[in-house]
């Protein structure tokens, strides 16, 4: 990806910088993988790979604290896109690592004492070792079936709205998703797509669905007796809840817990550290 993307995170650095009199200051304009030098003039910023924005801009820029930004032809433009098959908003949201996906304005990672990176490898090390075929339900940013990759022969993973994959693409984070050959993305709903895939063929499934107001149908019984079928014997599913001390979390819990069990999920055990639990076929 040869796109420059920024927050206010990196920008503030910028305006410190102008504000402490430096002719030059060191930003990312990757999101914090990466850093370069930019310079500092009266009127405007010379990006480290030659773009130039305002000051103006940056200001702009500076002020979103939920928003990150793509630089094109020394202008900035909000990553954010309206899907209308779904009526839901997709932004990009930046945290000090990793940026989370913003639906309709709710985060799909954990943000609070922890950052995406952390909150996915979690959810890994639930079912791990991760190896052979596994089966990632929900992509969004693919920071699931990114760090999947690091040791599972192949990744099948799931995205339902090609409106979450525009912002995937724009997201320096997210460029293995497209750029691993072990990751086969697929563009479609889980709950219809788990039908055509081979019984059997995964040997861990990583169900991160997002909250159940937003996709009901993922935390079904029927949902449940699709992917077990998938599911090899001696395999795992990690199922990612919420919270599960809080009210709502138990709630959902309860229901999910005897739905896997009458889809035939045994050893169903709690995963506090990761928000969800690990469901086994035996």
């Amino acid at each position: 990806m040869n796109r420059s993307v920024l927050s206010c995170i990196q920008v503030r650095l910028l305006i410190q910088a102008k504000r402490e009199h430096r002719s030059r200051a060191t930003t990312s304009l990757d999101l914090g993988l990466t850093t370069g030098e930019a310079r500092l003039h009266a009127d405007r910023v010379e990006l480290s790979d030659g773009q130039t924005l305002t000051w103006e801009t940056l200001e702009k820029i500076a002020a979103d604290e939920v928003g990150c930004f793509v630089i094109e032809h020394g202008r900035a433009q909000k990553i954010q896109v309206y899907s209308e098959e779904f009526d839901r908003v997709y932004s990009l949201m930046p945290t000090q690592r990793a940026p989370t996906l913003l639906i309709s304005g709710l985060p799909m990672h954990r943000i609070k004492d922890i950052d995406p990176v952390e909150d996915t490898r979690r959810k890994v090390r639930a079912v791990a070792p991760l190896t052979g075929r596994i089966l990632d339900t929900a992509t969004g940013l693919g920071y699931t079936a990114i760090e999947a990759a690091r040791t599972a022969a192949q990744v099948v993973t799931i995205e339902i709205d090609p409106a979450a994959q525009w912002v995937a693409r724009l997201n320096p984070w997210s460029q293995a998703l497209f750029d691993n050959p072990k990751i086969q993305p697929i563009i479609g709903d889980a709950f219809a797509e788990a039908p055509h895939l081979e019984a059997g063929a995964f040997s861990r499934i990583l169900h991160d669905p997002p909250t159940f107001s937003l996709a009901g149908e993922l935390y079904s019984e029927e949902m449940y007796r699709r992917l077990f079928r998938v599911l090899r014997r001696g395999g795992r599913m990690f199922h990612y809840i919420g919270n599960l001390d809080s009210s709502s979390g138990q709630r959902v819990l309860k229901g999910v817990v005897r739905r896997l069990q009458a889809a035939g999920f045994t050893r169903i055990t709690r995963k506090p550290e990761a928000f969800g639990l690990v469901a086994h076929k035996e």
